[in-house]
């Protein structure tokens, strides 16, 4: 790759971990081209480089689900909607004020809305 392809390139500094452990830092480099939204990025990355990388998405109408809800470069924003500049660096975290599910997935439901398996599995 020459320097001014290396100056197109998106660089995403992931922030990964499972529950409530110690978090680590990914980078991911991805092509000129790859991706227009956040969402993009790291659906492309899970297909080309890393399909570990957990990320939630329920892409039926934008900005009305909020499942793809984290933080770019320390703002809140829904990744589906956002969008990436060629020859950028950002980084990526899940929701602070939520429980951390792995990776880049917060638990998003409120607790009394969740299933709670203890309950029903007498049923």
């Amino acid at each position: 790759m020459n320097t001014q392809d290396k100056d197109r390139t998106i660089i995403l500094e992931v922030q990964r971990g499972v529950g409530g452990g110690p978090s680590r830092t990914q980078e991911y480099e991805l092509p000129e081209g790859a991706a227009a939204s956040l969402l993009d990025g790291l659906r492309w990355v899970r297909e080309h480089l890393d399909d570990t990388l957990a990320v939630r998405y329920s892409c039926i109408n934008a900005n009305a689900c909020k499942e793809c809800m984290m933080i770019l470069d320390g703002k809140v924003v829904y990744a589906c909607v956002v969008r990436m500049q060629p020859g950028a660096r950002h980084q990526v975290a899940p929701l602070p004020n939520k429980a951390r599910v792995r990776d880049l997935i917060s638990e998003i439901a409120p607790v009394k809305e969740r299933f709670d398996q203890e309950e029903n599995a007498d049923d």
